[in-house]
């Protein structure tokens, strides 16, 4: 009784937060689309808002990973989504472990789980914005001494402009989530990813290190065409081999076409198990299990868990401290256990060749080593955050036997009852789970080492692409019910 109160008691106490309430009518599909836009414009504005007092000599906290959690650096975005997604490691670490004991098929712990979801939001906007100033964001003297005020006032006016920035980035996603299509987060990993890979490929910005464009379709005109400055023959190509290929992007195009339609095939494998309606003879379906059951999305917080390691890395670093390894200029580890917990990000991390260009002194074995380390981190973490996604978002065996029993509905052959779908759908949801969060974690790892458009990230292309095709998916159903009200009825859309 006493658990009963204290959790009743917290719930009044979330519940004082502001928040974005869910509409309790029918929101169209064209006023949806407005919403999803509108917000899709102000995550591009806010992210071109830079940090005022900000110092050029900064660090960027996600570097490679930035377009994964969305966001500009330095900038009212800085923070991304990293609160959420660290939220959500948290809370989903915390159920499946059993320690928050919650039946998230329940409506009222349904609501303490998005409570306390909400808090630690808020808890990690301020513990990241903090390790942001502490380690990272540096205030700038000019701009302290032309306001006459000290260097740790400028570095309070960054914490709180970040946490601001991240606390926005909560609520757009919020509104997404209930008044929009699909999800905030989705939304700008979708947004920041795309725009990448447009960069990578068309761009006409000259690169500084070698003059040429960063697009790989300009780029490549610049090399072939004869009467251009930069024109390089055919016997130079040819002596530069594959690493002229890596160096000049051609390798990261066919990369991310590959990418691109491996997951589109991932996601439309799937297993289909029969159903009958019980009452209505005649009446069947099917209920589809896809490869990818529990989506792309369980690979951010394999990432994120990888991010937050590294974070912490380049805080103790930043402070002098290097027992746990050290890092270059541009805030990747070179040496110490750092250098092998972080992942692969492009060829220039795992070909000896290439490696050796910025860093001789890694011998072939250390290499080796990261590799494989990323590999098994990927391969495991995947499949552990896919099985604990299914059971945390109302994907699980037991959530879709008792959805399935509701309906009406039965598996042909087998005995009436929701413990006997239970037992069935036991015996595929969470292996099929297991075997695409696996088979991900293998495809991130391998387009990483390939390499991909706009350094994009494997990963992040992976998480663009399944995100896409499942827009695509909820537009259709969206406008399946916009044309037949009845269906929309039917299952629960008002």
């Amino acid at each position: 009784m006493e658990a009963i109160n204290l959790r009743d008691t917290f719930t009044q106490f979330l519940n004082k937060f502001p928040m974005v309430e869910r509409p309790g009518w029918h929101v169209h599909f064209k006023t949806k689309l407005a919403w999803t836009v509108g917000i899709l414009v102000l995550f591009f504005a806010l992210g071109n808002v830079p940090l005022f007092g900000l110092s050029p000599e900064s660090m960027d906290l996600f570097g490679q990973w930035r377009a994964i959690f969305a966001g500009e650096r330095f900038s009212l975005t800085a923070l991304g989504i990293m609160p959420i997604v660290d939220a959500s490691i948290v809370l989903q670490l915390l159920v499946g472990a059993g320690i928050i004991n919650l039946n998230l098929s329940n409506t009222r712990d349904q609501v303490f789980y998005q409570n306390l979801q909400k808090l630690l939001v808020i808890v990690f906007s301020v513990f990241i914005s903090l390790v942001y100033v502490v380690g990272f964001y540096k205030p700038d003297p000019a701009i302290a001494a032309h306001l006459g005020v000290s260097l740790q006032i400028i570095s309070l006016m960054l914490f709180l402009q970040v946490f601001a920035g991240g606390m926005l980035i909560y609520f757009m996603d919020e509104v997404v989530s209930k008044w929009g299509i699909g999800s905030g987060i989705s939304l700008f990993i979708l947004a920041g990813v795309s725009q990448q890979v447009i960069t990578g490929l068309i761009s006409w910005i000259p690169d500084p290190t070698s003059g040429l464009a960063v697009g790989v379709i300009p780029r490549w005109f610049q090399l072939l065409w004869p009467g251009s400055p930069l024109h390089v023959s055919t016997y130079e190509m040819m002596e530069g081999g594959m690493i002229f290929l890596f160096q000049n992007n051609l390798i990261a195009l066919i990369s991310t076409i590959v990418v691109f339609f491996v997951v589109v095939y991932l996601e439309s494998t799937r297993l289909e198990i029969p159903l009958a309606h019980s009452m209505a003879r005649g009446a069947r379906g099917r209920f589809p299990i896809k490869l990818l059951y529990a989506s792309v999305l369980p690979m951010i917080l394999v990432r994120a868990l990888q991010a937050s390691i590294q974070g912490f890395g380049r805080l103790l670093w930043s402070k002098g401290i290097t027992l746990f390894g050290t890092y270059d200029a541009q805030g990747n580890a070179v040496s110490g256990l750092m250098y092998y917990l972080e992942p692969i990000y492009s060829p220039w991390d795992w070909i000896p060749s290439l490696v050796h260009i910025s860093t001789p002194a890694i011998a072939g074995w250390q290499i080796a080593t990261r590799l494989s380390i990323d590999l098994i981190f990927m391969v495991v973490g995947g499949a552990i955050f896919a099985l604990f996604w299914i059971n945390t978002t109302g994907m699980g065996p037991k959530d879709v036997a008792a959805q399935i029993h509701n309906s009406g509905l039965q598996i042909p052959g087998h005995r009436r009852g929701q413990a006997t779908i239970e037992k069935l759908m036991e015996g595929y949801i969470p292996k099929i789970a297991l075997m695409g969060g696996a088979i991900l974690g293998v495809l991130c790892v391998l387009s990483n080492m390939f390499g991909t458009l706009g350094q994009a990230s494997g990963t992040g292309l992976l998480l663009a692409v399944s995100i896409a095709y499942r827009l695509y998916e909820d537009v259709a159903s969206e406008q399946m019910m916009e044309m037949y009200p009845t269906m929309r009825r039917f299952f629960g859309g008002g």
